[in-house]
């Protein structure tokens, strides 16, 4: 071996005979409690895919109870709006929060035990997001069922926003150039706050005013509407 030895069992450097044993260097993927970035990204998605494949088994079991009351084939579309209305709501919002997901974990290579806890709260939100689905399908403009829905979604994205904290504050766990990798960090905790900062004002105007409701959800496009405008200025 060179002089810089390698790492053992222990996590200290073993140089050649007679060379002292000296402390590893920290690297990314020795922090203590992580776990392969990539393998959570995986476990990640195939939650994400599971929850979004169930928002459309309520309009699946609608099949049935149409013929079985001898209704016409339409009736399962026209006479199921608000089922339809909701599936196709949450179908493009986890669409959207899973993509925002990963341009969170595109750059990390080692999560700790607290970046993944905050993710598996992230993901509650996800899985138990077509549960509120199905409600507005059920019970229409119920504010609470509103509550219930915004709730969900704001919890999504505050863990999203502790989860860019925490890889803000340890660059040692994002891979790639580090400074390159710290200002892009530092842009996606930005945009995340400010997405936080929409979903509130989403949130209080849908119980302010129940008739715009998930209409309100629209003040979500504002942050990546402002960080166009600002690219656009840069360029």
């Amino acid at each position: 071996m060179g002089g810089k030895g390698v790492i053992d069992e222990t996590g200290t450097g073993r140089g050649g005979p007679g060379e002292p044993s000296v402390p590893a260097p920290d690297r990314p993927d020795r922090i203590e409690g992580g776990v392969s970035g990539e393998r959570l990204v995986l476990f990640t998605d195939a939650v994400t895919a599971i929850s979004i494949t169930l928002l459309i088994l309520p309009l699946v079991d609608l099949v049935p109870e149409v013929a079985s009351a001898h209704e016409g084939a339409s009736e399962v579309i026209s006479g199921h709006l608000d089922q339809i209305w909701s599936f196709l709501l949450s179908f493009a919002v986890i669409a959207n929060i899973w993509q925002e997901h990963h341009r969170t974990f595109s750059m990390v290579s080692t999560a700790t035990r607290s970046l993944t806890a905050w993710n598996m709260g992230w993901l509650l939100s996800v899985v138990v997001l077509p549960l509120p689905t199905e409600m507005i399908g059920a019970f229409g403009g119920d504010r609470f069922v509103a509550a219930f829905y915004y709730a969900v979604l704001l919890v999504g994205m505050v863990c999203r926003l502790a989860m860019l904290r925490l890889l803000k504050s340890n660059p040692g766990m994002v891979e790639g150039d580090g400074e390159e990798a710290r200002r892009r960090i530092a842009h996606l905790y930005t945009d995340s706050c400010g997405n936080v900062i929409a979903m509130v004002a989403s949130f209080a105007l849908a119980l302010a005013v129940p008739v715009l409701q998930y209409y309100s959800l629209l003040l979500l496009l504002l942050p990546g509407r402002t960080r166009f405008m600002g690219w656009r200025r840069a360029r």
